[in-house]
């Protein structure tokens, strides 16, 4: 499994419990700066974001993917629209929460959302709506 990290870095206390929620024994986590400049284009920095992944066509397309989204809205839906695209499905992502009364503050899993398993799920209301 690939943890494509956008947002800050995964501790590995995080790790564990990703994988443990996975049920996984292998985590590849690849972190990717995700740095943007106001003063340009988000969608031409979004495609310079997922190339610096390093992955190739059929990687995209075939490798078992998680998703930590960057924390910027804008830039994770960009982000969610460019993957979409090469992988030709919404991936799952992350998602953490904060660890009630940390000192200093902590973050753990709090779950992994299936992105398209949520977009399929809304596309029966549309039929249902019509």
């Amino acid at each position: 499994m690939y943890l494509l990290n956008f947002s800050h870095p995964i501790t590995p206390e995080q790790r564990a419990q990703l994988m443990r929620l996975l049920n996984i024994e292998a985590l590849e986590v690849r972190d990717v700066s995700t740095q943007f400049d106001h003063q340009r284009s988000f969608v031409e920095q979004t495609r310079a974001l997922a190339d610096a992944v390093g992955l190739s066509p059929s990687e995209w397309q075939t490798l078992p993917i998680v998703v930590n989204l960057p924390a910027l809205n804008t830039i994770a839906a960009c982000l969610l629209a460019e993957l979409h695209g090469r992988m030709g499905y919404f991936p799952p992502v992350l998602r953490l929460r904060p660890v009630e009364g940390a000192l200093p503050p902590r973050f753990e899993v709090a779950e992994v959302i299936n992105l398209q398993q949520v977009r399929d799920a809304a596309r029966h209301t549309r039929s249902v709506l019509s």
